[in-house]
């Protein structure tokens, strides 16, 4: 497995803490690294990226799942789910540093291992929704407020 794969499961992990404790990501971030110590620095570092970054955005984020979510309420979705999606959509519209079609595919694969197989589609779905939508735009710093 690469590094921004498990990146990304250590990211979804402590999203799911975040979402559920709603400790802040100081507290967050200190707990959940020392109960996985000796992981390479990349990895942290990405990690750790991922998730401050999508929690500094999590309100605008939630916004637009809500509006690509059909009959979907965000507080609903499954906790996995919806921090799976969250993550993505960060990296589709705000980090943008990885192709898109990678995200998805990463997002997917997480998913796979962390959730449920009917969950697969509704991801992919949401994500491809958005990213479609949100296809050509130039990356905008407050891309939030034209949700």
């Amino acid at each position: 497995m690469g590094s921004r794969r498990k990146s990304r499961e250590f990211a979804l992990q402590m999203m799911f803490q975040w979402d559920m404790c709603k400790d802040s990501f100081a507290v967050v971030q200190s707990t959940f690294w020392s109960l996985n110590e000796g992981v390479d620095a990349e990895v942290m570092h990405f990690a750790n990226h991922l998730v401050a970054g999508t929690i500094d955005n999590v309100e605008r984020i939630d916004v637009l799942l809500a509006s690509h979510a059909e009959h979907w309420r965000v507080p609903r979705m499954a906790a996995v789910d919806r921090n799976v999606l969250r993550l993505g959509t960060y990296e589709l519209l705000i980090e943008r540093t990885t192709p898109q079609a990678v995200v998805i595919n990463e997002a997917l694969e997480v998913a796979r291992k962390f959730s449920t197989p009917e969950s697969i589609q509704f991801i992919n779905g949401i994500l491809d929704s958005i990213r479609k939508d949100r296809e050509g735009e130039e990356v905008i710093p407050n891309w939030g407020d034209q949700c």
